[in-house]
C-alpha cells in the first residue's frame, strides 16, 4: 500500500524519552536538535512540544536557534501543549493566563499550527459547560491572532470526558479556529464507538492523535494513559477503523499527530523510538484512507 501523501507529527511524549505527564521531571533528556534529527530520519514532518521543554530549549539555543532547528530538520508542522485551567478563576487562572500569553507569543514566532488544551484531571469541581464555552471562545480569538487553531482534548478522567461534551463547547463557541483534538486512546477508553467519530462535523476536527490501547486498563485511567499506551496496531483497538471514521467525518487535516505515552516505549533509544512509532502508525493507513487523506 502507498501512504506517501500522509504526514505525521510526533506529539511531545512520543519522542521525549523517559519522562511522563506529571512526573518528577517533564523536560526531555534528549536535546531538541537530537529529537528533530531523529524525527527527520524516521520520516516525521512535525513535532509537538510542551511549554516547559520549549523554554528549556530556548535557554539552550535561543528562540532563533529553536526556529533554525525546526527549519533545518523539515519539521514544518509544530504544535504546543497543554493549556489547563483556562475556564477557572483565582490563582490557578492567573497561572493559566501566564501560560496562555507565553504560548501565543512563542507560537507566533515559531509558526504554531495548533494549541492543545484540556480540562485539568485533578479538578474535581462540577463542569460548568456554559462558562467553558464562553472562555473557549475568548481563547480561540486570542490564538487566532497568530493564525493557529485550538483543540480541546477530551479525556475520560477529566471534566471534559468525551466527544459529546467537547463538541458541546466547540459548537457553542462557534469559532472557525476552535474544535476538538480527537485522540484514539481517549475515544477508546471513553467508550465512544467509531461511528460517533464519523459524525463529528469536519470543521470541528482541529487535531488527531493516533495510538492504541492495551487489552486491559492498568491502574487508574490516568495511569493507564501515562504508562500503558500501545503502538498503533499492537493494542486492542482498531486503528484503521478509527482513521476510516475520521475520513467519513470529512477530516481534511494536513497531518496526523501520534501520541505514545508508554513506559516501555520511552525507554528505547531515541532513533528506535522515532522509527517504531512512525513505521507502526503509517502502516495503519489503508489504500482507501491514504487516498482520501
Amino acid at each position: 500500500m502507498s501512504a506517501k501523501n500522509i504526514e505525521l507529527l510526533a506529539a511531545y511524549w512520543t519522542l521525549a524519552g523517559d519522562v511522563y505527564p506529571c512526573g518528577p521531571v517533564e523536560i526531555s533528556p534528549f536535546p531538541l536538535r537530537d529529537r528533530c534529527e531523529a524525527a527527520l530520519r524516521a520520516g516525521w514532518s512535525g513535532v509537538g512540544l510542551i511549554l516547559d521543554d520549549l523554554e528549556y530549549s530556548i535557554g539552550k539555543y535561543g528562540l532563533s536557534g529553536v526556529k533554525n532547528i525546526l527549519d533545518d530538520t523539515g519539521m514544518k508542522n509544530f504544535e504546543l501543549e497543554i493549556l489547563m485551567d483556562w475556564y477557572l478563576d483565582g490563582e490557578v487562572r492567573a497561572k493559566s493566563d501566564s501560560f496562555r500569553r507565553r504560548v501565543i507569543e512563542l507560537g507566533g514566532e515559531l509558526g504554531m499550527r495548533n494549541l492543545k488544551i484540556g480540562a485539568n484531571p485533578f479538578d474535581e469541581s462540577p463542569a460548568n459547560f456554559a462558562r467553558m464555552t464562553d472562555e473557549f471562545a475568548k481563547l480561540c480569538d486570542d490564538v487566532a491572532t497568530v493564525g493557529a487553531t485550538v483543540a480541546i482534548e477530551f479525556m475520560p478522567f477529566s471534566p471534559i470526558r468525551n466527544i459529546g461534551e467537547a463538541l458541546k463547547i466547540a459548537e457553542g463557541a462557534d469559532r472557525p479556529n476552535g474544535g476538538l483534538m480527537v485522540d484514539h486512546w481517549h475515544v477508546a477508553r471513553g467508550g465512544s464507538p467509531y461511528s460517533e467519530v464519523a459524525r463529528i462535523p469536519a470543521r470541528f476536527i482541529k487535531g488527531v492523535e493516533l495510538d492504541d490501547v492495551g487489552a486491559q486498563v492498568r491502574g487508574t485511567l490516568f495511569e493507564d494513559s501515562s504508562f500503558n499506551r500501545q503502538l498503533c496496531g499492537e493494542g486492542a483497538g482498531d486503528c484503521p477503523a478509527f482513521i476510516d471514521a475520521l475520513q467519513q467525518a470529512g477530516c481534511t487535516l494536513p497531518y496526523y499527530g501520534v501520541e505514545l505515552i508508554s513506559e516501555s516505549h520511552r525507554k528505547l533509544p531515541l532513533d528506535e523510538m522515532a522509527k517504531r512509532a512512525y513505521d507502526t502508525t503509517i502502516a495503519q493507513f489503508t489504500p482507501k484512507s491514504a487516498a482520501s487523506a
